[in-house]
């Protein structure tokens, strides 16, 4: 399954939701809760300038963030970053790519535009 397609799990359905779906209440609720958190709102807005970041050995702009440095950035554990990411990426708003033993994440344009115009129209 390609990470263009899909979104991440749903927390309730447990099942994959697809990016053409619009959101139903219960995948809203998990993007409010996911943005109820101070720190992954930050997050989310560092990530829309992944040149920020400190160099990595794979551009950020192709790949994404390093966990490394956002847990850095965020000043919180290892753990927690992870968590806090977690949370982003079952919320649809992160994607995340793997190389090696680090992960990289970048912002889920195109779920965060559908959100945007869902909110702006439906609620």
């Amino acid at each position: 399954m390609e990470s263009s397609t899909y979104i991440g799990k749903s927390r309730y359905s447990g099942t994959l939701v697809p990016v053409s779906e619009l959101p139903d209440p219960d995948d809203l609720a998990l993007v409010f809760k996911a943005l109820s958190n101070p720190t992954r709102v930050r997050i989310l807005q560092w990530l829309k300038d992944p040149d920020s970041f400190p160099p990595q050995l794979e551009p950020a702009e192709e790949v994404g963030v390093c966990l490394k440095h956002i847990q850095a950035r965020a000043e919180v554990s290892q753990s927690t970053a992870s968590q806090y990411m977690a949370a982003l990426q079952s919320a649809g708003l992160v994607t995340s790519h793997r190389i090696g033993q680090w992960t990289h994440y970048r912002r889920n344009e195109d779920r965060i535009s559908r959100l945007a115009d869902h909110i702006r129209t439906e609620l």
